[in-house]
């Protein structure tokens, strides 16, 4: 799911939310989507909501999450392992879904890693660094 525009990303989080009330068929990403919005009932009330939710600012001195930037992670991370994108993160999170025991775990536990290698990556104005951030999942095993 490659959208670089934010409000393009978060309006096709309604998009299959709208699809999953309607019990609409899913295309493969959109079931990959309703999966992980399924994980997260805690941000339903964003999806239930597109006019609030679209223009809505997420910040950390909030002390709230970013709904939708918390559900990309996990497609990212999903797309990353199916991929084995960058080479190596399929087998480290196959290790760390013996440790954890799903894959929602998991994906939680890679999150920081993920997120600290594209804040670099922006921060620099820069390719992330795939190396590094194989480094860093290695030390979650």
């Amino acid at each position: 799911m490659l959208i670089n525009d934010r409000d393009q990303a978060r309006n096709f989080f309604f998009q299959v939310w709208n699809k999953m009330q309607l019990r609409q068929p899913l295309e493969p990403m959109e079931a990959i989507i309703a999966g992980v919005i399924d994980e997260h009932p805690e941000y339903h009330l964003y999806l239930e909501k597109p006019a609030s939710s679209l223009e809505k600012e997420f910040t950390p001195e909030q002390g709230k999450t970013n709904p939708f930037l918390h559900m990309g992670m996990h497609i990212a991370l999903k797309e990353q392992q199916a991929t084995d994108r960058p080479a190596g993160i399929a087998a480290v999170y196959q290790s760390l879904l013996v440790k954890y025991g799903n894959t929602h775990d998991v994906e939680h536990s890679m999150m920081e890693c993920l997120a600290e290698t594209l804040w670099l990556a922006n921060r620099d104005n820069r390719m992330p660094d795939e190396q590094k951030y194989l480094q860093c999942l290695q030390r979650l095993k």
